[in-house]
């Protein structure tokens, strides 16, 4: 299991940033244009500069609908993974061959209204399935229960003899771990608001102990 845990949550914060690279093994960037989302993130400049000392591999989830514009400009980072939302494209297989096309994997992105049939086309394509257990836009929300979404695309990828990576992200704290039994079919999981309005190394051991 990846622990992968929200960059942007803290990102004024040097001890934490520096707490997060040692700790984790991923660093996630929520990327929001106030328009898919209902908030922005800050400038690219700003997470650049925020950004210099982080080691860790990136994983870059697109809250945006100019999808190819976000692309150029977050690519510079050189991150793992890009993963962008199907609800804010009509031509999902443009945007994955896009991505592809500067060497990073690709991500999509589903919200917990859409249905998981919707990415079906997709998945041979895909590097990552991220399954998003709150509305995409804003942290500290409460969990919601996408078990069956997980099963599927767990299934799904023994029978068809795919290698995508299952991350969930959303609402993700101890007791929920303990109830949707699923989660330990996933391979990613961000963690965001629990570790870091918290003590960082000892929420992510909590974390850890769970997964």
């Amino acid at each position: 299991m990846i622990l992968s845990t929200s960059f942007l949550m803290i990102q004024n914060d040097k001890k934490k940033i520096e707490e997060l690279n040692e700790y984790t093994d991923y660093m996630h960037y929520d990327i929001m244009d106030g328009l898919f989302t209902d908030r922005a993130t800050n400038e690219y400049d700003v997470l650049l500069k925020n950004t210099k000392n982080v080691s860790k591999p990136k994983d870059v989830h697109l809250m945006v609908m100019d999808i190819k514009k976000y692309v150029d400009l977050y690519s510079q980072l050189n991150p793992d993974y890009i993963t962008f939302h199907i609800e804010a494209t009509n031509n999902p297989k443009e945007i994955i061959d896009y991505i592809k096309g500067k060497n990073i994997k690709v991500g999509m992105a589903l919200n917990p209204k859409t249905h998981i049939e919707e990415i079906i086309p997709y998945l041979n394509a895909l590097d990552l399935v991220l399954v998003m257990s709150v509305e995409a836009g804003a942290g500290g929300q409460p969990f919601i229960d996408i078990s069956d979404k997980i099963t599927f695309l767990d299934n799904y990828r023994k029978e068809n003899n795919l290698n995508y990576i299952i991350e969930v992200d959303g609402g993700i704290k101890p007791e929920v771990i303990d109830k949707v039994k699923q989660l330990k079919q996933a391979d990613m999981i961000v963690v965001g608001s629990f570790i870091t309005n918290g003590n960082i190394p000892e929420q992510i051991k909590k974390i850890r102990s769970l997964i």
